[in-house]
């Protein structure tokens, strides 16, 4: 697996969950937490990609700020500056992006164009994809000095 598009398509689960950005923080945290994720896209009155709110978000923006999850809205919160990849990126460089900018969670969209979204990865995706080649690697290799 090489390109983020291949592992987009080798995920188990395709879907990206999505929140609206006047939506509050507590149901995004329920929404997350329903389908045991670490963020979601947010978009806003016309379905477009408007930011990604995180775990981490709401941790340093909700709670240690002492706000009310349940009285704030997400667009208050939420990452508008958003990081992305596009489906041709390799995944070293997707790794390279995570680990340089501290962030666990990737939108992948059109070169330029925020608005049309693909999928969402996140380093657990990434460590998945690699244990699973090193794995194939290593059967490859057992299997060559066995034969030799």
């Amino acid at each position: 697996m090489h390109t983020v598009s291949q592992l987009l398509e080798a995920k188990p689960f395709k879907i990206v969950y999505t929140v609206g950005q006047g939506r509050s923080v507590l149901e995004a945290a329920e929404h997350m937490n329903q389908h045991r994720i670490g963020a979601l896209i947010v978009t806003d009155t016309l379905g477009h990609i408007a930011g990604i709110i995180t775990e981490r978000d709401i941790m340093t923006r909700v709670v240690t700020q002492r706000l009310d999850p349940a009285d704030t809205a997400v667009q208050r919160v939420m990452t508008v500056d958003l990081i992305t990849c596009s489906p041709e990126t390799p995944l070293e460089h997707a790794r390279e992006i995570m680990t340089k900018r501290m962030i666990r969670h990737i939108p992948i969209t059109n070169p330029g164009d925020n608005t049309t979204l693909h999928g969402l990865i996140s380093i657990g995706d990434l460590n998945a994809a690699t244990n699973k080649d090193l794995t194939i690697e290593v059967v490859s290799l057992r299997e060559y000095i066995t034969q030799g």
